[in-house]
């Protein structure tokens, strides 16, 4: 099933997570504040998704075990690092996600979609986990890519 129905668990301390230090970004992501999709220009969940209507995930799987084994077959001399590097495998998965978003939309054309969850305050590993979906962090065996869709908040 690529969609489900969840109660967005709200922290806005997880759009915090954009400032944590990753290697070669010592001060977090380079998109923060500069970007509208990311914190703080990011409107918050509640100023953009009606929350007291069905809001949904749409996600995907992508088998990250077996990317790294076909990586390593094929680069023998790479880090672990350099194996479960996202740049090598984030393209296909996001493409993917997009093909189940638009497969959601046909069904739900009234609704939006929320593709920065995290910067908008939602924590999406515990959202998941709420219906029975645990992500792993790191991922080493299955990595997800997850956005919320929902009705529009109306302007008051």
């Amino acid at each position: 099933m690529p969609y489900i129905k969840v109660v967005p668990v709200i922290d806005p301390k997880v759009r915090g997570m954009c400032r944590l230090q990753y290697p070669g970004h010592k001060t977090g992501c380079p998109n923060f504040s500069k970007n509208d999709r990311c914190p703080p220009k990011a409107p918050l969940i509640e100023d953009y998704l009606d929350l007291n209507r069905p809001v949904f995930a749409i996600y995907n799987t992508f088998d990250l075990a077996e990317h790294v084994n076909k990586m390593k077959a094929k680069h023998p001399n790479w880090s672990e690092r350099q194996l479960y590097c996202c740049l090598y495998w984030q393209g296909s998965a996001r493409k993917a996600l997009r093909e189940e978003i638009k497969k959601f939309l046909l069904l739900h054309p009234e609704t939006i979609i929320a593709d920065t969850p995290e910067a908008m305050g939602v924590n999406i590993t515990e959202t998941m986990k709420n219906v029975g979906i645990i992500l792993e962090w790191p991922p080493k065996s299955v990595a997800y890519q997850v956005v919320l869709a929902g009705y529009p908040k109306e302007k008051e």
